[in-house]
């Protein structure tokens, strides 16, 4: 969803190759738009399995989605000392904690508003992030409503825009 699309956003802005997850083939398509250099469809079962080899291949993990099934299913994809950041707000989850021991996975929790707001105006100000990409539609005033369903359906909408002019 939007909160992974940023996520891609930013990792690529710092540097990182990317890897991006989801079960909408609108937002794999999005994700590649904006920068990931692969796209998977998490709803596949062995969708991570070449990254699991050798103890795993990532060393942070955004966790965007906040359902359970999508952090657990990454563990394996970790490497050891790897960090799970996570943004997804589904829930509480019942986690593997074996694995994430064993891996010496550490854990954040990260809300959105605190003192990463200013770092990520300056970051589009900048130019280091473009978030044009993720404006998918933009509608006049007078379709105000339409815009408002539009930017309820994740199958065809990361944000719509209405225009006030």
């Amino acid at each position: 969803g939007p909160i992974g699309l940023l996520a891609v956003l930013v990792a690529r802005a710092a540097g990182a190759s990317v890897v991006a997850t989801d079960i909408a083939a609108f937002t794999l398509d999005m994700a590649k738009r904006v920068g990931a250099d692969a796209a998977l469809n998490a709803a596949q079962a062995d969708a991570l399995a070449p990254y699991t080899a050798h103890k795993g291949t990532f060393d942070v993990l955004f966790e965007c989605s906040g359902v359970q099934s999508a952090l657990v299913s990454a563990i394996p994809a970790l490497r050891p000392g790897a960090v799970i950041m996570q943004l997804g707000l589904g829930g509480d989850m019942t986690l593997p904690m074996q694995a994430i021991t064993a891996k010496e996975i550490e854990l954040r929790g990260s809300f959105r508003f605190h003192a990463e707001f200013a770092t990520a105006v300056r970051l589009m100000q900048s130019g280091r992030i473009d978030v044009v990409p993720l404006i998918t539609q933009t509608l006049p005033l007078d379709e105000a409503v339409r815009a408002f369903e539009l930017a309820s359906d994740r199958s065809q909408a990361v944000k719509a825009q209405i225009a006030f002019s």
